[in-house]
């Protein structure tokens, strides 16, 4: 008997985990993916289930691997960047294979709303023959969790759980076994030796066939699921996949007559036999999707080879957005448009009509940027301040190399003090390239204190090694504020809330052989500004790696104390505060003169160590 309950997508999927008998999660904390490891961890003792946050993807991937070979099924959690740390290890376990089960949630982000690239999942199943299924709504996302669990053990291959930010993040109602996750099977059959572990050559050149013999049977398989459905009985196709397909049934509400919906939830290996029995009634096919136009592509080969008499309308000949998030109104326009092609075109007798679009206002603009009394902005104001001196004391420029994580925000008006960001663990990288092509100009990089135990050290080990005149400035305020608050090594507890040993940075970097080495707790110190800025002049004329680890308290997590006023009898309404800081709690009232402090003010005092004429005075504590 089932039981409904509302679930978030990535909440829905830790429960199609749990029942499907995962016993290994793993993973790092990546916006949209990230409440699907937290939710198996709150269940985890419950339930008997090992849970990690690892310290970096191809860790993560590494782990579940290790266990999927003791028979072990894993999940391993990550967004569709992580994906391209973890593919070194996963290009290889695709030809050897796993004995358990291992599942890869990868959740992908059109838009993008949080992520450095736009990237497809489905086309790196494809380039790397995994199968890939990729769920519409938090109902699918439960179910083909658990059936790429069976998959991945029938198969003995890797399964990628492929969703969008607005499936993972979307909630609805949930039909669930038990409403509570109950324990998992706690056996699994143990690690046996076999030549089969051990990937060389000549395994590999056995293996290949072997899977791509695989990608057949699962193509027949998924040919015969019920997540690979026709609807409708139009003589105009639509292939969709994933939320694109939600967007297309809300979009042709009341026009049904005009279309055959085939509904694709098993993307690759692409269901070849239900396509082709789909696209023999069609002589028109709309394909909408997100972002590469892998469908598309699927539909052209199966109809080229079919010798299909099938006009295709897409991404490729311009009918649908070739990157971007899609939503109903997109795709109402965009389906107008073919309509109105097939309108002059068409063998049909007459014209399609148009599909009626109801406009909604846009939403307001909100810029990012650090919360009121963030220690990052202390941070840069300080290296801001330093790069001055340096430059007004020895004539030298400073280029601010970033990262990814909270702190990229320090590249906005008016701190401007991220002038390059790439990838996680690329800041110091990219600075010791820089300090070759721009000798005489002194290199600084911030890194977050996730995103150092992520991919940082290798940076700093191959500054020391080649001798780069580089700067670290690592920002720790002791968790993965950006996607949610969550542990690392750096912090001395696990995400069950079990006390682990905590990874002291300014150690590791010393043992990577950095000279300098300054930590600075910015909580601390009665100035801490001042302190800040003596450790950053320090550092940036040091001349060698340097590093100043600077120790803070995130404010999304800790509740402020300390109140801080305008004292208007003394401000000047020099403006000083607001035109260097930036800060969301200081703000200068239209037509007003002299700024104000507003209540999301976090008391963290670096207002008043800027101000020139001492108007900025604490009030006591915050109620």
């Amino acid at each position: 008997m089932t039981e409904k309950k509302l679930l978030m997508g990535n909440e829905a999927i830790a429960f199609g985990a749990i029942e499907a008998g995962v016993q290994v999660v793993t993973g790092y904390p990546g916006t949209p993916s990230t409440e699907a490891l937290e939710t198996i961890a709150r269940h985890a003792e419950k339930c008997g289930v090992y849970a990690e946050w690892s310290s970096n993807e191809k860790v993560a991937l590494e782990t579940a691997a290790g266990a999927a070979y003791s028979g072990a099924k894993a999940l391993v959690t990550m967004k569709q960047v992580g994906l391209n740390v973890a593919s070194d290890p996963l290009m290889s376990l695709t030809y050897i294979g796993v004995k358990g089960a291992l599942v890869l949630l990868v959740a992908d982000d059109p838009g993008p709303h949080s992520s450095q690239t736009e990237q497809d999942t489905r086309s790196f199943g494809h380039f790397a023959n995994i199968p890939v299924l990729d769920p519409a709504s938090p109902q699918e996302a439960y179910e083909l969790t658990k059936l790429a669990f069976e998959i991945s053990h029938q198969f003995e291959v890797p399964v990628i759980l492929r969703t969008t930010t607005r499936v993972s993040h979307s909630s609805g109602d949930v039909e669930l076994l038990n409403s509570e996750p109950s324990p998992v099977e706690a056996f699994c059959e143990g690690f046996t030796k076999d030549r089969r572990w051990t990937i060389f050559p000549r395994l590999t050149a056995e293996r290949h066939p072997w899977l791509e013999n695989v990608q057949v049977q699962l193509s027949d398989l998924f040919s015969e699921l019920k997540y690979n459905s026709v609807s409708g009985s139009g003589k105009i196709g639509i292939m969709a996949s994933g939320v694109s397909a939600l967007y297309v049934k809300e979009a042709v509400k009341g026009f049904e007559e005009l279309f055959t919906l085939f509904w694709v939830g098993t993307v690759y290996p692409f269901p070849e036999k239900a396509a082709l029995s789909f696209l023999k009634g069609i002589e028109k096919l709309i394909v909408v999707e997100e972002l590469d136009p892998y469908l598309e592509e699927q539909a052209l080969q199966l109809i080229g080879r079919a010798h299909l008499p099938a006009d295709v309308y897409g991404k490729k000949n311009g009918f649908f957005p070739v990157s971007g998030e899609y939503n109903v109104d997109i795709i109402i326009d965009c389906i107008n448009k073919v309509l109105a092609e097939l309108g002059e075109t068409s063998r049909l007798s007459h014209s399609a009509p148009a599909i009626p679009r109801s406009g909604l206002p846009p939403l307001p603009v909100r810029a990012p940027t650090l919360c009121a009394g963030c220690m990052h902005r202390t941070v840069f104001y300080a290296f801001k301040q330093a790069s001055k001196q340096l430059k007004k004391d020895f004539q030298v420029e400073t280029i601010f190399s970033g990262d990814i994580g909270c702190y990229t925000l320090g590249n906005a008006h008016p701190l401007n003090m991220v002038d390059t960001c790439l990838c996680m663990g690329a800041g110091m990288s990219i600075a010791g390239g820089l300090s070759r092509a721009n000798p005489g100009v002194k290199q600084v990089a911030f890194i977050g204190d996730s995103t150092f135990f992520h991919s940082g050290i290798p940076a700093v080990i191959n500054a020391v090694y080649n001798g780069s005149d580089v700067t670290l400035a690592v920002l720790d305020n002791r968790t993965t504020a950006m996607t949610g608050h969550q542990t690392h090594p750096g912090i001395g507890v696990t995400v069950l809330g079990s006390p682990s040993k905590a990874v002291d940075i300014s150690d590791v970097i010393r043992s990577c052989g950095v000279e300098l080495v300054r930590s600075v707790d910015i909580d601390s110190l009665e100035n801490s500004l001042e302190g800040c800025i003596e450790a950053a002049k320090e550092a940036v004329e040091f001349k060698g790696p340097s590093a100043v680890v600077f120790k803070g308290k995130c404010v999304g997590i800790t509740k402020p104390v300390i109140r801080f006023e305008i004292d208007t009898e003394s401000c000047t309404g020099c403006g000083l505060c607001v035109k260097q800081l930036g800060c969301p709690a200081l703000f200068l009232p239209a037509g007003e003169e002299k700024p104000v402090i507003q209540d999301s003010c976090s008391g963290c005092g670096l207002c008043a160590q800027v101000c020139p004429s001492g108007a900025i005075i604490e009030t006591g504590v915050k109620k």
